[in-house]
């Protein structure tokens, strides 16, 4: 028989006319279509987790990450930061402010994983132009913190009356 997704319904349904007996096992598993040891199997899942679906997010397979979540954070706040960083400069940076160590190709692999490549990285390294940056700060600059806050706040009120219209 070929591999194919059976569904939860016609899998509860065969457990139900088990245990209540309403057919013998082979007219089951006759009228619904798959095997006995896959009738077995659900069986067991239904008694140990009450779901005929068993679920994978607690298995782990394979090697632990080196990195967790708030150091591939980390990693992704540098690179956004500053995009040409090389990658012994974000070694150098997680080995002292999150205290890990790891390889070269571990910094590349979660990078690509979080979908930056190479590629990505040199196209937002271009366009980083600093003379634009330093017109943005000067013209920013003209405004106290509080007026910032403001425009802020005002773009935010806008926004909320704008979608509850």
């Amino acid at each position: 028989m070929p591999n194919r997704r059976i569904p939860p319904e016609v899998k509860r349904c065969a457990i139900n006319l088990y245990d209540r007996g309403v057919l013998d096992l082979s007219e089951i598993l006759d009228r619904v279509g798959f095997s006995e040891r896959t009738f077995y199997r659900v069986l067991a899942c239904w008694r140990e987790t009450g779901n005929v679906i068993p679920h994978k997010y607690g298995l782990t397979t394979g090697r632990p990450r080196a990195m967790l979540y708030d150091d591939i954070d980390y990693l992704l706040c540098l690179v956004r930061h500053k995009p040409d960083y090389f990658l012994d400069e974000l070694l150098f940076l997680l080995e002292e402010n999150r205290f890990i160590s790891v390889h070269y190709s571990t910094i590349m692999r979660e990078l690509s994983r979080c979908t930056i490549s190479l590629k990505k990285l040199r196209r937002i390294a271009k366009e980083r132009c600093p003379f634009k940056r330093a017109a943005y700060v000067a013209a920013i600059g003209q405004y106290t913190p509080d007026q910032l806050g403001f425009i802020a706040y005002l773009v935010l009120f806008k926004v909320n009356e704008f979608i509850w219209k």
